[in-house]
């Protein structure tokens, strides 16, 4: 006997147990009744077929080749059977989601909010970039002022404090700078004449609310004063700014840069006094503060504990911001190089101070050098708040 047809599974017997006839065909529901075994030689599961045995016998392979499988016979199986996988195959995907998916899930939402979040970090530098106009040999401003932009760019600092900045040299770095707004005038004139104070802000990140000048004598708001014994007119540059990255109900902060003189000890000290009062009533009005700035002053001078250390038993608004990162002090924390890698002895004379409520994340002397030579006879003094 042959496989089922693969017309329609019907049984296909041959007519006799040695004969091919068409009797033998009739088996398939196709085969018209009563015809010839010449009708079968469209057949579709054969070659064309002749209708003699002999014909039949050649096609054997092709009507006995194994039958696929039907679905019908394969899904064949008891409802209950399939109630069973069913839920078996639910049961998996619930642990594969709570095991796998979900926590993939979460995470990925957690990368995702924390790239998009800004940094709300304040990265700070206080740079004394050396007159543009002193006779330095080698150490001219013109062969070195490409290398104080590489340093400032390096630390890309969102807020920026110059000190002995002169005119071309303020404009040289606002040119090199075009992320910056920069504020700066000459301290003998208000205008273009003298170092100028001149400080750098991110403007894509802050707003400028007020801003303004001030001289360090006893009285501040005439241009180009001095007092004291100061030798010349010394100033502050200072601006008001909100961080865009921040709440518009959070405090603005208050960035002051200074120079304080360089001959005058009394000067230096009521310097520190003046600006520590600014500082106080910036801090009352609501604001954040900091200060940069070339101090001429140890951290052991009459300057320094005037600006850092209790008055009238009452604590100074601002504290150093080194200091606090890094407690215990060290021999090598100068920052007067004198154009000299390996001179890191001396005193700590450039400062950035900072009002209480900010939480000091690193502060540092950046002593970049190349070839044994730095950017300036001052190291850069950078900070990162928050």
């Amino acid at each position: 006997m042959l496989d089922n047809c693969l017309h329609c599974d019907s049984k296909i017997t041959p007519a006799g147990l040695g004969g091919w006839g068409a009797a033998g065909l009739r088996g398939c529901q196709r085969w018209p009744i009563g015809k010839s075994a010449a009708a079968v030689k469209n057949c579709y599961h054969t070659l064309p077929i002749q209708t003699t045995q002999r014909s039949f016998k050649r096609h054997i392979p092709m009507i006995t080749k194994p039958k696929p499988i039907r679905l019908a016979r394969l899904f064949a199986l008891p409802t209950s059977m399939f109630a069973m996988l069913a839920g078996m195959f639910a049961l998996a995907m619930c642990l594969l989601a709570s095991v796998v998916i979900r926590p993939a899930l979460a995470a990925a939402g957690q990368h995702a909010g924390a790239a998009a979040a800004p940094d709300a970090s304040v990265k700070v530098m206080s740079f004394n970039i050396r007159f543009g106009t002193a006779n330095d040999g080698d150490n001219h401003w013109d062969k070195r002022k490409d290398f104080v932009v590489d340093t400032i760019k390096a630390f890309n600092p969102d807020l920026l404090g110059t000190q002995e900045t002169l005119k071309f040299q303020r404009d040289f770095l606002a040119e090199h700078l075009t992320d910056y707004e920069v504020m700066g005038v000459g301290r003998d004139d208000g205008q273009d004449a003298g170092e100028m104070m001149a400080l750098y802000f991110r403007r894509e990140r802050f707003e400028k609310l007020d801003g303004g000048h001030f001289w360090l004598s006893q009285t501040p708001e005439i241009v180009g004063s001095k007092s004291w014994d100061s030798s010349l007119p010394r100033m502050v540059t200072w601006v008001k700014l909100r961080d865009r990255r921040q709440p518009k109900t959070a405090a603005p902060l208050v960035l002051m840069n200074t120079h304080f003189d360089h001959r005058g000890p009394e000067a230096r000290t009521n310097s520190a006094l003046l600006i520590r009062s600014r500082a106080s009533a910036a801090v009352a009005d609501g604001c954040r503060v900091i200060v940069t700035g070339d101090f001429n002053a140890a951290e052991d001078s009459s300057p320094y504990h005037a600006l850092f250390q209790d008055a009238d038993q009452q604590p100074s608004v601002v504290v150093d911001s080194f200091r606090i990162h890094y407690p215990d002090r060290s021999p090598d924390e100068g920052t007067f190089s004198g154009f000299r890698s390996s001179e890191t002895k001396g005193a700590r004379i450039d400062w950035i101070a900072v009002s209480r409520d900010w939480k000091i994340i690193n502060a540092q002397i950046d002593r970049t050098e190349r070839a044994g030579r730095t950017p300036s006879d001052h190291l850069p003094v950078t900070a990162i708040l928050q």
